[in-house]
């Protein structure tokens, strides 16, 4: 099954790969952003010139107006200096905010892609992949596109171009002295490339740990009525608390080794700031040489010293942006596994008849969960499945919605092989209620629509009506448009299924899907509901996994499942009528216990385990 790949944690980048992801980043977004960035370099031009002009324009200073008196300049040389910080602040902030609209406007762009592919990955991808954590990681993996293109702008354009400029001004006032000022470089180099190997393997670390404690938080949350009823509040803190500290660890590291590069740089530096005084000095004192390009020099390295620490930061910065942003395209480049075929056609559904044929499926190749199993639902009619746990029921739900491929066999609609057909063409021909009701953040009424968009307020209230819904629905502070809080935990178990309900009729499909669809009901709505959906199931192909035995008595088919396999299938006439038929055996049972059968079906899940399950037995 596709699964976002995360490399061993001391995988080092191979040589160029920044430069790689930055060209594939440019590729993709540049030429939108082509004239911000002519902005923004130019707005950075003008701080690197403005910086290297104050540290030239100090030889003057000193000699002109201090040494050789000369008060005619200094008005000159003022209205130079202040029309210099001006163009300097202003370009400061032109650069800032442009690199930020970028870099923002990139953020949302990713997220939009991020989230695109997310909905072209099949089921299988999300049952492997715990939401709270992919979420988590998403969020902190998409802000390396940005910092990658941020870092590297104004490395080039502001610090690259700063440090020439002020190089040039040492060179021109002192040729001996910038030699000796620029032997700091050598250890530098071997600090950063060091430190950059250290850095790659605690962030990416940092990453996993972070996206499992956000994760495992909101997943506390959302089942915080769980928690609660069985006393975990003390586990979960205890548990919690491991990945904070976890977390913390983490992050203490990849400031103590980021770090590191201050003062290393910072003694460098010291040490030579300190050696060019002492000689200039030397120099001013005994050989009696004037102090304006020394005092120009001294400007030039200790501005020089700024741009020259970013610049060994970058490296260091860019490998903790590379690790986010090659996350990030690991996920973007995840192959969907269920795509359309080359030239699939839309679905032209005209009875509604639905074939299964000799389908074999598994979810592991060491486990397969339906074996050479062929029936067919008559068009127009209700074909109910019936079956123990790890039959393979919901399954074939699953399958007839092509949320998995199928390993033998087919599956038709009015003759057309699904496989064949587009996936939309496909879905938007069903209606589906699974047994596990899901509703989405909005009001009782967008969760209605979304069955089908277009539907008017009018539309959506027969469909409530129909539902069994409508009553309860009016009672809400706002009605219709009453929020349902997060899953619709405002609602009661009963009251999200028939707003579930609803959904589905709404959508108007020929094919309908009831996944157990009625076992939050109590009996009253149960029976209310049954007998709305008898009318809306009319002209209408209904296949219904039913564990309650009583809503499928009168189903025009019943199809009885083991392992797997079909074993029988008829009316509920004919099977009772053999005593010794599965059907009759699972009738008794419930008649004798009033229960339904108990199903402990794989579901399609939105989340997956912690470490991914086996999973042979589904229903």
């Amino acid at each position: 099954m596709p699964e976002l790949r995360i490399p061993p944690p001391d995988q080092k980048a191979r040589p160029g790969e920044i430069a790689s992801v930055v060209r594939r980043i440019i590729a993709e977004n540049g030429r939108d952003y082509r004239g911000s960035y002519v902005l923004a370099v130019l707005c950075l031009l003008v701080v690197s010139g403005t910086t290297a002009l104050t540290a030239w324009i100090m030889s003057p200073v000193v000699n002109r107006i201090f040494v050789e008196r000369r008060a005619d300049l200094v008005a000159a040389i003022c209205g130079v200096i202040v029309v210099a910080f001006i163009l300097r602040g202003l370009a400061t902030y032109g650069q800032a905010v442009t690199l930020a609209r970028i870099g923002n406007n990139l953020v949302a762009r990713y997220q939009r892609r991020v989230f695109e592919q997310l909905m072209k990955l099949g089921v299988d991808f999300f049952n492997d992949t715990r939401s709270g954590r992919l979420a988590a990681q998403i969020n902190e993996n998409v802000n390396g596109i940005r910092d990658l293109l941020s870092m590297t702008l104004t490395s080039l354009a502001r610090d690259a171009v700063t440090l020439i400029g002020l190089i040039g001004v040492m060179v021109y006032q002192d040729p001996l002295l910038s030699l000796s000022a620029l032997l700091i470089g050598p250890p530098l180099i071997y600090t950063v490339t060091h430190l950059q190997r250290r850095l790659r393997r605690i962030t990416r670390e940092s990453v996993q740990i972070n996206s499992r404690l956000i994760g495992a938080m909101q997943e506390a949350t959302q089942g915080i009525a769980i928690v609660k009823a069985f006393t975990m509040e003390d586990e979960l803190t205890r548990r919690i608390g491991v990945l904070v500290t976890d977390a913390e660890q983490r992050a203490n590291k990849i400031a103590r080794v980021s770090e590191r590069l201050s003062p290393i740089s910072d003694m460098l530096a010291g040490f030579a700031v300190a050696g060019v005084i002492a000689y200039s000095g030397y120099r001013a004192a005994v050989l009696g040489e004037p102090p304006g390009e020394v005092f120009s020099f001294i400007t030039a390295l200790l501005l020089a010293y700024d741009p020259a620490r970013r610049l060994a930061r970058v490296q260091v910065g860019m490998e903790r942006a590379l690790v986010n942003a090659r996350m990030i395209y690991e996920l973007l480049d995840l192959e969907p596994k269920q795509r359309d075929v080359p030239g699939a056609v839309e679905l032209r559904v005209s009875t509604g008849e639905v074939r299964f044929n000799d389908l074999t499926f598994g979810y592991t190749p060491e486990a397969p969960v339906l074996r050479n199993l062929s029936f067919t639902a008559a068009a127009g009619k209700m074909t109910a499945i019936v079956g123990a746990s790890g039959a393979g029921k919901s399954t074939l739900v699953a399958l007839l919605q092509r949320f998995y491929d199928l390993d033998g066999g087919s599956i038709e609609i009015d003759g057309q092989d699904i496989s064949k057909v587009t996936k939309q063409s496909l879905r938007g021909s069903i209606a589906y209620v699974s047994q596990q009701p899901y509703l989405f953040e909005g009001t009782i009424r967008d969760n209605i629509r979304y069955g089908r968009l277009s539907a008017t307020d009018r539309d959506i209230e027969v469909a409530a009506v129909q539902a069994a819904a409508d009553d309860f629905i009016r009672q809400q502070p706002e009605g219709y448009d009453t929020p349902v809080g997060e899953n619709g935990v405002t609602l009661s178990g009963g009251q999200r299924q028939r707003v579930s309900i609803a959904r589905a009729i709404v959508r108007r499909a020929p094919v309908l899907l009831l996944d157990e669809a009625t076992s939050a009901l109590d009996n009253e709505a149960e029976a209310r509901v049954q007998q709305a959906l008898t009318h809306v199931m009319e002209g209408r192909t209904t296949i219904v996994i039913a564990h309650r035995l009583s809503t499928v008595v009168n189903a025009d088919h019943i199809v009885v499942l083991e392992e797997g396999r079909l074993v029988e299938e008829g009316t509920h006439a004919s099977l009772m009528a053999d005593p010794h038929s599965a059907y009759a055996r699972f009738h008794r049972v419930q008649g004798a216990k009033g229960l339904g059968l108990v199903d402990d079906a794989k579901p399609i899940q939105t989340e997956a385990p912690d470490e991914p399950a086996t999973v042979g037995s589904s229903s």
